[in-house]
């Protein structure tokens, strides 16, 4: 038999009888956490909720035995919301106050939890002092009546205010299970073996038997028929829940998909987020996408279950469609990953035929890139990772001969920096020691005469390269900004390295760092495209010095990426 899921208002729980065995820990709610929870649901009120809208408490699991529930999780929420209605017992317009609640061994020569629960309004400190549980409850108990003392000092009839809400609009997630070991089920709970994420009590939602019926049950022939065909039917949705769920386990595809890290214990709830929307920072709970779910199964049919399965089928068909689509994969991949919204996406493209939406998709890509001049944007611009970014892409993109796709996984994950291609000498430090003077010198100094042209600059360098000197170079910054040259912030001395490289790069000029870039990518360590080809002196149409990082070749960069975005971006000005 398949475990039952519903939420249910305080309401329903009136008149029912709960059992809390033995294998529980006892009530141990403080004061404040009883104190948060009632601030909470008072916010709620005050927030003046629709009528659609309610609070939404975690999952209570039990079992039926006998006459009564057994508490299996949940029962420190419970015993909490059992103390509230006992407080407000004479608000309660029902002849049936409250629920019947016993702890199975919290009993004492002197009296019993059941005892004790429905007559904790008279109840003593000291008589609290016989058994800790009771000592818990009976505290939690003054913290619920200090608590609306304290809100009447500014808020009339708080009582008759909160009862009403309290009962109608806030709700359990009543988790029924048929399972035969209620132990078994409690430690696989505690031990997180059951998770109760909000994926897995939708889940349970799609797999009710109860949503199946019909009105076609007349006779036994017709119940065992419908009763094949719900299983069937639960078989079919539970098979395409575990095939989504394992593609989502893609690192590609999870990653191309979500702009940053997003651990979830099963994937799926992602796409109900996306079809349902994230909560704001007023209605935010931990069960926020379940209650939303919860309001879509109202009539509890068989056709419900179908438009709802295929909705959530359609999301990760169009995901996959996108992933698998080379020119899409890389669009929308990198706006996600700039912070687009892909929900949107989604949205737009169940309304526009496949060609109006790529439109679409290039018009918010150059709408990142309004307004923008690439010659007069600096280091430190907000726009230049961006840029760097989508001329790698694009760049992928454009070689329609090959099925490469970018690594957004890899990209992410990494946390790629924005770096300078020959280092400013702003970034050098190098350690006031001879051995580490020489050593940087010979990593990266490469003489270009149109630039290093001063002879007693180059006779120094010289002597400390040669050892012909035993002392440490005086004012050695002198000699690192000779080395390196004049500071260029430009785009076209920036490109993207991972931040791992990239900090062992921050001393070294053109030479050394087109050096580690080539070990690196001996090694197997992904260096993007562009970066690879910037140290490769791809773009520049002589290749002179290896060592050196020219005007020249800044130039055919530079140009470069202006071509490669030319389709992106508006006119720009030499």
């Amino acid at each position: 038999m398949s475990n039952n899921i519903s939420t249910k208002p305080i309401s329903d729980l009136l008149g029912m009888n709960f059992f809390i065995p033995a294998y529980q820990r006892g009530y141990r709610w403080t004061e404040q956490q009883v104190k948060d929870l009632l601030k909470d649901i008072w916010d709620f009120i005050e927030s003046d909720p629709s009528k659609e809208d309610w609070y939404c408490l975690q999952p209570i699991v039990v079992q039926v035995n006998n006459e009564q529930w057994e508490v299996i999780d949940g029962q420190q929420r419970l015993t909490t919301v059992f103390l509230i209605l006992k407080y407000l017992e004479k608000f309660v317009e029902s002849e049936i106050k409250t629920f019947e609640l016993e702890y199975e061994t919290r009993n004492s020569g002197k009296s019993n939890s059941k005892d004790f629960l429905n007559n904790v309004q008279q109840k003593a400190e000291n008589e609290a002092l016989d058994n800790i549980d009771y000592f818990h409850i009976y505290k939690a108990f003054e913290a619920i009546k200090e608590w609306f003392k304290k809100k009447s000092e500014t808020h009339n009839s708080v009582s008759s205010k909160f009862i009403t809400p309290f009962l109608e609009k806030t709700k359990v997630i009543w988790y029924e299970t048929n399972e035969d070991d209620a132990v078994q089920i409690f430690t696989r709970i505690n031990m997180g073996k059951i998770p109760l994420t909000n994926a897995e009590l939708i889940k349970a939602l799609f797999l009710n038997s109860s949503n199946f019926k019909t009105d076609r049950e007349k006779n036994e022939d017709e119940k065992k028929i419908m009763t094949e065909k719900v299983r069937l039917k639960q078989l079919e949705i539970a098979n395409e829940w575990d095939f989504i769920e394992y593609s989502l386990h893609s690192e590609e595809f999870w990653w191309f998909v979500n702009k940053d890290e997003n651990e979830k214990d099963t994937r799926i709830e992602f796409l109900f987020e996306l079809i349902v929307g994230k909560p704001t920072s007023k209605e935010e709970d931990d069960t926020y996408t379940f209650r939303k779910y919860a309001e879509k199964f109202q009539s509890k049919s068989e056709k419900e279950i179908e438009e709802n399965w295929k909705q959530v089928k359609r999301c990760y068909q169009t995901l996959q469609d996108w992933f698998d689509n080379r020119e899409l994969y890389h669009k929308i991949g990198f706006l996600v990953t700039v912070g687009e919204e892909i929900k949107s996406f989604i949205e737009k493209s169940q309304i526009e035929d496949k060609t109006t939406f790529i439109e679409f998709i290039d018009g918010k890509i150059k709408n990142r890139f309004s307004n923008i001049q690439l010659a007069k944007i600096e280091y430190g611009n907000g726009i230049i990772r961006p840029i760097l970014l989508l001329h790698n892409i694009q760049t992928m993109l454009n070689n329609t001969k090959e099925n490469s796709r970018f690594p957004f996984n890899r990209y992410k994950k990494e946390r790629w920096d924005i770096e300078h291609i020959h280092a400013n000498a702003s970034e050098a430090k190098v350690k006031d020691e001879l051995e580490e003077q020489k050593n940087w010198l010979v990593e990266n100094f490469e003489k270009d005469d149109s630039v290093h042209n001063n002879d007693a600059l180059n006779k120094r360098i010289r002597k400390l390269i040669d050892s012909e000197s035993d002392k440490k170079g005086e004012n050695f910054e002198e000699i690192i900004e000779y080395v390196l040259g004049e500071e260029d912030d430009t785009l076209r001395n920036l490109c993207l390295l991972d931040r791992g490289t990239n900090r062992s790069y921050k001393n070294d000029a053109f030479k050394m760092k087109r050096k580690k870039i080539i070990e690196q990518e001996k090694k197997g360590t992904f260096i993007p495209i562009c970066t690879r080809n910037v140290f490769t002196k791809y773009y520049s149409d002589e290749l002179k010095q290896l060592g050196q990082w020219s005007e020249t070749d800044r130039t055919a960069y530079f140009e470069n990426i202006k071509e490669v975005l030319n389709s992106y971006l508006h006119a720009q000005k030499d």
